[in-house]
């Protein structure tokens, strides 16, 4: 009885490992920030965004996916509609790196083994954690780097169109916002907790948003895989 359960979960262990079909590649894009320094535009990359994608597509309408970015997320008053804060003057610039992992869902069945091109629309959620760069700004208006770094655990919200344009080859449009639990990406609360009450300023209820808007270019490989058994 042991040996039949140790072949039966064998060859299921072994069906699974061969059948998988996986997507490598590059995401290359802009980015912008939404927070209480700079720009209101919801929508508006400035600066760019580079790094790797990974999907596991466990069938035809879903993909775990991983991705790892890099991006400088800049702020700057002065670009602002909103009058009051062009009269204040503040800018920074922080640098990132995002970690994501999550799940992408076709809105209908995307088939990378089919002999017709495939395309789709698309949506990913999951969980972003992004490394930045401490500072705060002095009451007189002076950016001060703080010399730390912290964490921003987030969630991403990103729809996006891809197309099939060779037999292994992925191409996807995306805009995708990432809302963070954090609210020091634009230094307007300090990670120093003492300097808080001191040098805090903006809407201390609303944290930072920012996005990434770009296109990504996947390779396909694996097996062929067996969509029935997900």
């Amino acid at each position: 009885m042991r040996s039949f359960l140790i072949i039966i979960i064998s060859v299921f262990t072994l069906q699974l490992t061969q059948a998988q079909t996986y997507e490598i590649g590059l995401f290359a894009g802009g980015s912008n920030f939404i927070g209480d320094v700079g720009s209101t535009y919801y929508i508006n990359p400035k600066q760019p965004v580079v790094g790797g994608v990974f999907k596991w597509n466990r069938s035809p309408r879903h993909s775990f996916r991983f991705s790892l970015l890099y991006s400088e997320l800049v702020g700057d008053d002065k670009k602002s509609h909103d009058p009051r804060r062009k009269e204040r003057g503040y800018s920074f610039n922080n640098h990132i790196i995002e970690a994501s992992a999550g799940i992408e869902f076709t809105f209908w069945e995307f088939n990378l083994h089919s002999d017709k091109t495939s395309s789709a629309p698309y949506l990913y959620t999951g969980i972003t954690v992004a490394k930045h760069d401490n500072f705060h700004f002095s009451n007189s208006g002076a950016f001060i780097n703080d010399d730390t770094s912290s964490f921003a655990y987030g969630i991403p919200m990103v729809l996006g169109y891809k197309t099939q344009i060779a037999r292994n080859f992925i191409l996807a449009g995306e805009i995708g916002a990432r809302y963070t639990f954090s609210d020091e990406i634009d230094g307007s609360v300090p990670d120093d907790k003492e300097t808080i009450d001191q040098f805090a300023f903006g809407n201390v209820n609303n944290n930072d948003w920012y996005v990434f808007t770009g296109l990504t270019l996947t390779y396909t490989f694996g097996e062929t895989p067996c969509y029935c058994l997900f």
